[in-house]
């Protein structure tokens, strides 16, 4: 269940760039004629692009650059709902009586169920609420302490500030008796049709347009936040948890703007069916997520005093959000939700193959260090010491975490040069990636993990009879920080032959290439450009 709501989730922040994208667009062609709106969805296009561009290069919220785009949309938005209730105050009590005649009407014609199924279908149309407490949610690790307190208490600024801004848009409808028009966007109408000039229609669709596309950065910042939490898990590609010389998710911002531009092609810029395929997918992780509660409550319940309060409102959102999914589903099949379904279970399928691969591989490693790991201590062992003498031959194996590949590689390297390399150093990367990336108490764990892994190279080695010693470097890409620690373990030992393992298929396929990655060759091509020698050593997978 968690692998769906996660694919479910990781599918609707790629829908949430396009609505917002596309819902911003939609704003700014209502001030300009129809025989424009034809270049609607290449502007949808290039407004992707470029949000993609920004997002590699590392731009995210800030307070101060956002704060302007919010203080003209609370301001504008003020002035406008304010203005439509004084101005029409005399119409109120008429409104209302209105809307009470027509909730009897529907109620004596449609029955109660289906005053309440027409409610949920509305209601579902609000589906971006449940996105943005859900990215409020998953960014609690790199919120300010204290991270829980600061969460709730931007909920409720959420709750508070949408109750107030929608409620009080929709009675501008009712009293002002907005209507559907071609190419506007009921707000464009409302604007109009309050009749504060056309300098004020044209600021306050800007300033929607604009925090439309501060409502898109959520996807590009939460979507691949999604997929490197799936990625350490081994549900996706390790790759996705890597993080770029600007501290970004780098493949997962293009993967997540691809399938975003992917769904605004397949629509056509259509916000009706972009918004049906979005609610899908928001419903499908909060009742999961519910569910989730409601089972982690039940279990809780003799050790957690305050279950009996926390429960029932779980059971009260999981029957909300999966009574709404239903009326979805059954309402919408045929007009987007059946493809939005597909995708998403596709994806879950697909995590799974993902899963089951790695698991195969690293059943396989296990295996091999524990083998290796029984290899007997040599006569000369006792002898063997930390420090390295730099007239002598040194052979410098790059490794990763402690295991099979790294061992495999020692044991190869004396086989190919037997007698020769007497001293080894085993050189490191403490990689920062997206599990890391918290915090410095995160960071300096991962150091002393590398460290100690690096200590068990260098025992086993002293096993052998191998003077050994380490190097080890923090950063985000395994590629640069390797070299730059080769260049200066090279400085040191004139005699120096780098080393490295790579796993080896005997029928490599090409989603073998997208699932490992070729570090070891990387390396390769920049010491050699130095003028420094480095062997592969293959390490053969059946």
């Amino acid at each position: 269940m968690g692998v769906v709501s996660g694919c479910a989730l990781l599918i609707d922040y790629v829908l949430t760039i396009s609505v917002s994208i596309t819902s911003g667009v939609d704003q700014i062609f209502s001030l300009l004629p129809l025989s424009m709106h034809g270049m609607k969805v290449p502007v949808i296009v290039l407004g992707l692009a470029a949000l993609v561009l920004m997002n590699l290069r590392g731009v995210k919220e800030s307070i101060l650059a956002l704060f302007p785009v919010f203080a003209l949309f609370i301001a504008s938005h003020a002035v406008l709902i304010g203005g439509a209730f004084i101005s029409h105050a005399g119409q109120v009590s008429a409104t209302v009586a209105e809307t009470s005649s027509s909730l009897s009407s529907a109620w004596q014609t449609l029955g109660a169920g289906g005053v309440l199924l027409l409610l949920a279908r509305a209601y579902s149309q609000g589906a971006g609420t449940y996105t943005g407490i859900e990215a409020v949610a998953n960014g609690i690790p790199v919120m300010r302490e204290p991270k829980v307190a600061t969460a709730k208490r931007t909920m409720i600024y959420m709750a508070v500030s949408l109750a107030l801004t929608a409620g009080g848009i929709l009675l501008g409808y009712m009293l002002l008796h907005v209507t559907v028009q071609e190419g506007k966007t009921l707000n464009a109408v409302l604007l109009e049709n309050l009749g504060f000039g056309q300098w004020f229609t044209v600021l306050t669709l800007l300033s929607e347009a604009a925090l439309l596309t501060v409502g898109a950065q959520t996807g590009f910042i939460d979507g691949p936040r999604v997929m490197s939490n799936m990625a350490l898990d081994s549900w996706l590609p390790h790759r996705f948890t890597l993080l770029s010389e600007r501290l970004v998710l780098h493949d997962g911002i293009l993967l997540i703007g691809l399938a975003a531009l992917a769904t605004v092609l397949y629509t056509r810029g259509d916000i009706g069916l972009l918004i049906t395929m979005y609610s899908i997918n928001v419903f499908i992780t909060f009742s999961l997520s519910q569910l989730g509660m409601l089972r982690f409550w039940i279990r809780e319940r003799r050790r957690q005093p305050k279950w009996k309060r926390a429960l029932p409102i779980h059971a009260i959102g999981f029957v909300l959000c999966i009574g709404i999914l239903g009326v979805l589903i059954c309402e919408k099949f045929s007009e987007g939700a059946w493809l939005t379904l597909v995708v998403t279970f596709l994806l879950a399928a697909l995590c799974f193959v993902i899963r089951r691969y790695y698991r195969r591989v690293r059943l396989k490693f296990l295996q091999l260090t524990q083998q290796l790991e029984e290899i007997p201590a040599e006569p000369g062992a006792a002898k063997a010491k930390t420090t390295l003498d730099p007239e002598e031959p040194v052979a410098a194996l790059l490794v990763g975490g402690y295991g099979g590949l790294g061992l495999h590689s020692i044991l190869a390297i004396q086989r190919l040069f037997p007698h020769y390399y007497k001293q080894m150093l085993f050189i490191s990367v403490a990689v920062i990636d997206s599990g890391h990336f918290k915090g410095i108490h995160e960071v300096d764990q991962l150091k002393a993990q590398t460290e100690k892994d690096l200590q068990k190279y260098v025992t086993m080695a002293n096993r052998l009879g191998i003077d050994a010693t380490s190097l080890v470097e923090v950063g985000t890409d395994p590629v640069d920080e390797a070299e730059q620690l080769c260049v200066e373990a090279a400085k040191r030992f004139p005699k120096i032959t780098f080393f490295a393992g790579q796993l080896i298929f005997q029928k490599e396929v090409w989603y073998q290439r997208i699932l490992h990655n070729n570090t070891a060759f990387a390396i390769q091509r920049r010491l050699q450009w130095r003028g420094r020698p480095m062997l592969i050593l293959p390490i053969r997978a059946r």
